[in-house]
């Protein structure tokens, strides 16, 4: 597991306050939401703010590519790498 995603696992379960799953529960292919961890659409909005505070990227509130950015560790671990780098 990389440092990043370890990162966005912690923040995961600290900014949505879920105390009963730990960073090993969180697979990194697995989805974030709805048949996977369980996250729903408020979810999103709170993780969304967490990662711009955190990171600053720009997350955009009715873009389409947000389904794919936050799909799981892996392709929010690939959006803020790039997003950082820019």
């Amino acid at each position: 597991m990389s440092e990043l995603a370890l990162e966005l696992k912690e923040l995961i379960i600290e900014t949505l306050n879920l105390e009963d799953v730990s960073v090993d529960d969180i697979e990194d292919e697995e989805p974030l939401f709805g048949d996977g961890l369980g996250l729903d659409s408020i979810d999103a909005l709170e993780l969304g703010v967490a990662l711009q505070k955190k990171y600053a990227v720009k997350v955009k509130s009715e873009a389409e590519e947000n389904r794919e950015h936050f799909y799981s560790i892996k392709t929010l671990e690939k959006f803020i790498s790039e997003s950082v780098k820019v």
